[in-house]
């Protein structure tokens, strides 16, 4: 900036004169940056408005889902046996005798100081042999019985190893298969594969000191036992899979009696399903009430004032509102949501009764998770329409607010532009001024002098 001449020669404060002039001006520009902010306070309104509905969104079409409403519990009277339902089960009860549990094979070769040689002197080869019969010939890389560990293990034959502890300097190799069940049994050899199948390799299990300390198995269980339609189910896990459509049952111990377990609808989880839904859409429809809502104020002289909310009077934010509780209020199947504990109150919110849902759900289960999945498909697509990113309402509405902030913004660093060559102009016009006065009392001041200098020699001549 300039050097001020404030006052130099005028005695005026020309600069708050100047700010004073340039606050008019500026007030066009004033109320594009009062536009701006308004409509920054609409998109932060409407983001936090799309987040809920995205929530929402998610929530509904979670539950509208296939068989997302089709929960069930599934129990036993056993500690040592245990069940889990899918979506794919069915209310109903069967009873099951766990016989064996399945293991992993584990064998100890004999004890070694060291890896043995080869008639050629070198390490001798090892050869895995899986269920299916494929061999697996492994090639330590010395005699150290560390890197016969390190070879088996990197060789992926169906086995791994670790070297344990025999006493007195000595090791055993200790061999685990990878997998669990029959499928996971395994032969081991000190050979080659070309030993093995001419007949000629050493079992290393066969061994005086060697043993196999658990062998391969899957594990075992009876339906029906003592009927006429008893039959055996095996898993190569403890895991016995489809025990009942949709049925998984787990043991960790044999049992002595029969097993009952028992598969029922989950009530509960259903019903917080429908809890959860309705608790989001009150949710939403709340900040919208919230953000519609016009406030009255009085002054300190009496005065009434109404103040509306950042969406009073916006007509898509109200179709939104409309359209979603629509989807919860509609009938379905020839029903109000009412007779599912799903009711409309009067500020425009619902309120859920579990036990109203319980008793539908107990009197008919289908068609109540069949009305609950309706609600939710049509919530989905009310939420859908609104928030869908390309196409959504209201992304739609914030694209609109958005542009025309940035129309605003360009037009408030116009009017910065504007606004600083007035500022100079002004400045300069003052400047000037100054300057002019300066020169008149310059003048004034060279006049004056003349004028008293002419009246002084006026009065020595008279005085002669």
């Amino acid at each position: 900036m300039g050097a001020s001449i404030d006052g130099l020669a005028s005695g005026l404060n020309t600069t708050s004169m100047i700010d004073a002039q340039m606050a008019v001006e500026a007030l066009p520009q004033q109320q594009l940056q009062s536009k701006v902010a308004t409509d920054q306070s609409m998109i932060n309104a409407l983001n936090s408005l799309n987040t809920r509905l995205t929530v929402l969104n998610s929530l509904a079409t979670s539950t509208s889902a296939p068989g997302a409403t089709n929960l069930f519990t599934a129990t036993t009277n056993s500690q040592g046996v245990t069940a889990t339902a899918s979506t794919s089960a069915s209310a109903g009860s069967i009873d099951i005798t766990v016989t064996q549990l399945s293991s992993t094979k584990i064998g100890v070769t004999q004890a070694f100081t060291a890896w043995p040689t080869d008639a050629s002197g070198n390490p001798a080869h090892l050869t895995l042999v899986d269920k299916t019969g494929k061999a697996t010939e492994i090639t330590p890389a010395s005699t150290s019985l560390d890197d016969v560990v390190k070879a088996v293990n990197a060789a992926g034959g169906g086995a791994t190893a670790v070297k344990v502890p025999a006493g007195n300097g000595t090791y055993r190799l200790q061999l685990t298969s990878s997998t669990s069940g029959a499928a996971g049994d395994f032969q081991a050899y000190q050979g080659t594969a070309a030993d093995v199948a001419a007949g000629t390799a050493t079992d290393l299990f066969a061994a005086p000191t060697a043993a196999i300390v658990k062998p391969a198995a899957d594990a075992q269980a009876v339906l029906y036992a003592g009927t006429a339609a008893q039959q055996t189910i095996t898993s190569s896990t403890n895991t016995f899979s489809d025990v009942l459509p949709g049925i998984a049952v787990t043991a960790t111990a044999v049992s002595s009696s029969p097993v009952t377990v028992t598969v029922a609808s989950d009530t509960a989880g259903i019903s917080k399903k429908a809890g959860d839904l309705v608790s989001s859409v009150n949710d939403l429809l709340g900040y919208i009430a919230t953000s519609s809502a016009v406030n009255t104020t009085t002054s300190s002289a009496g005065v009434a004032s109404a103040q509306g909310g950042i969406f009073t009077g916006n007509s898509s934010v109200r179709a939104v509102s409309d359209a979603l509780t629509e989807a919860v209020v509609a009938p379905v199947n020839g029903k109000s949501p009412s007779d599912y504990g799903i009711a409309i109150q009067r500020d425009g919110t619902f309120t859920f009764d579990s036990g109203k849902f319980a008793s539908a759900m107990a009197a008919d289960p289908a068609g109540t998770q069949s009305a609950l999945s309706q609600i939710a498909t049509r919530v989905a697509t009310a939420t859908t329409n609104a928030s869908d990113p390309v196409n959504g309402s209201i992304p739609q509405l914030i694209k609109g607010q958005q542009s025309e902030v940035s129309t605003l913004n360009s037009q408030i660093a116009e009017w910065d532009t504007r606004l600083a060559d007035r500022r100079a102009a002004l400045k300069t016009v003052y400047t000037n001024m100054e300057v002019l006065l300066g020169n008149l009392k310059s003048q004034s001041s060279w006049l004056s002098g003349q004028i008293s200098s002419l009246s002084s020699s006026s009065s020595s001549s008279s005085g002669k």
